[in-house]
């Protein structure tokens, strides 16, 4: 059995969109299979998503605080409706059947059952989708493909052949259900289930549509654009709108939700907003100052190393970050790490030089030797 959503993501059952989502990024990072290769991370990772499905999303949220697991299981985590609640709806229809319209209201059919063959959604897809460290950072458009159910041209969904058209059930009378009667010696019952001939749609096609099978759906291939927002990371869902399964009998068709796997780059690290990386500089450069070339996710800029500068010293460009989720004018920082690099072997003039300094820096500061002079120029 699924745990409780709240305790996985580590929040309180009356907290808001916000904080459910920060809670989920983090534990997307940490458990990310591409990140986490500890055992049972991946299974966590998908215990993760499973619960900012059912919780980020109203109406789910709502069948999940009233009846757990059971009010979302066999639905779309996300965007699903009532109709959509597979097992679950059929036993308030059983429950309810036979009570002289005791659903009430559109649909109800013959002997007060709920006829299913009506309109219905399509289903929720998802696709995970991988992109690599500039993609997240700046956006743009992808190019993805998605297999998914799409209405039959040939028979405009209907699943009848061009001509011809469904008839009513002759076992369930369109109803969709039968009733059994069974004798025990409590007394008689009604027992209620979806009817074989017609698989609860309450018509019959006679003709099947050559194309399709009846089905009224294809199984496509789709090539789709998506817009990938700048500022993305690992965790980030992207919802788009009718592109999920074709409905039945002329319903809407589902979403499509793109959950968003960011690679790591070999020189770039980020954390939130903020992009690291580390250059290295030699010591000549570290006690005299410099302007150097460094890269950025932008291209190359020009970093001013201050003279005297300490080994593992981070130095700032501003605004060379990442820009903010649904701010894109807003970018955080890239923050460098510089290392001074100290030779391992010099040649004769280089060591000549530094004797001379190192006897200049020893008689101003009472030390001798070179390495009073290095101690002293890389203290940390």
């Amino acid at each position: 059995m699924a745990g409780d959503y709240y305790e996985i993501l580590g929040v309180s059952r009356d907290c808001g969109k916000d904080e459910l989502k920060r809670a989920y990024r983090r534990l997307a990072r940490q458990y990310h299979p591409d990140v986490n290769k500890d055992p049972g991370a991946e299974d966590k990772f998908k215990e993760i998503n499973r619960a900012y499905e059912v919780l980020s999303e109203p109406e789910t949220k709502a069948r999940y605080d009233r009846f757990g697991e059971a009010g979302v299981s066999g639905a779309g985590a996300a965007g699903a409706e009532y109709g959509d609640m597979g097992g679950f709806a059929d036993i308030f229809e059983t429950i309810f059947s036979g009570f002289g319209g005791g659903m009430g209201g559109p649909g109800g059919s013959q002997g007060g059952t709920r006829r299913r063959g009506g309109p219905t959604r399509g289903d929720d897809l998802r696709l995970d989708l991988k992109l690599n460290f500039k993609e997240a950072i700046f956006g743009g458009e992808k190019e993805i493909r998605i297999p998914h159910l799409e209405t039959c041209n040939t028979c405009s969904g209907s699943g009848a052949k061009a001509g011809t058209s469904s008839n009513t059930c002759g076992t369930c009378s369109g109803s969709g259900q039968v009733r059994r009667a069974t004798r025990t010696p409590f007394g008689s019952f009604a027992q209620v289930s979806v009817c074989p001939t017609c698989n609860g749609d309450g018509q019959v096609i006679a003709d099947k549509c050559e194309s399709c099978g009846g089905a009224g759906r294809k199984q496509e291939t789709k090539k789709l654009k998506i817009t990938i927002p700048p500022g993305v990371d690992t965790g980030t869902r992207l919802r788009v709108s009718r592109e999920g399964d074709a409905g039945l009998k002329g319903g809407p068709p589902g979403d499509l939700y793109v959950y968003l796997a960011v690679d790591l780059d070999k020189e770039f690290r980020r954390d939130g907003i903020s992009i690291k990386s580390d250059v290295e500089i030699s010591y000549l450069q570290a006690i005299l100052g410099d302007t150097i070339k460094v890269n950025t996710v932008d291209g190359t800029e020009d970093l001013a190393i201050p003279a005297g500068l300490q080994p593992n010293k981070v130095l700032t460009l501003e605004g060379k970050g990442v820009p903010k989720l649904g701010n894109p004018v807003s970018r955080g920082d890239h923050l460098i790490t510089v290392k001074v690099v100290i030779p391992t072997k010099v040649n004769r003039e280089e060591r000549e030089l530094l004797h001379q300094l190192a006897q200049i820096k020893g008689s101003s500061t009472g030390k001798g030797g070179f390495e009073g002079l290095l101690g002293n120029i890389f203290q940390k």
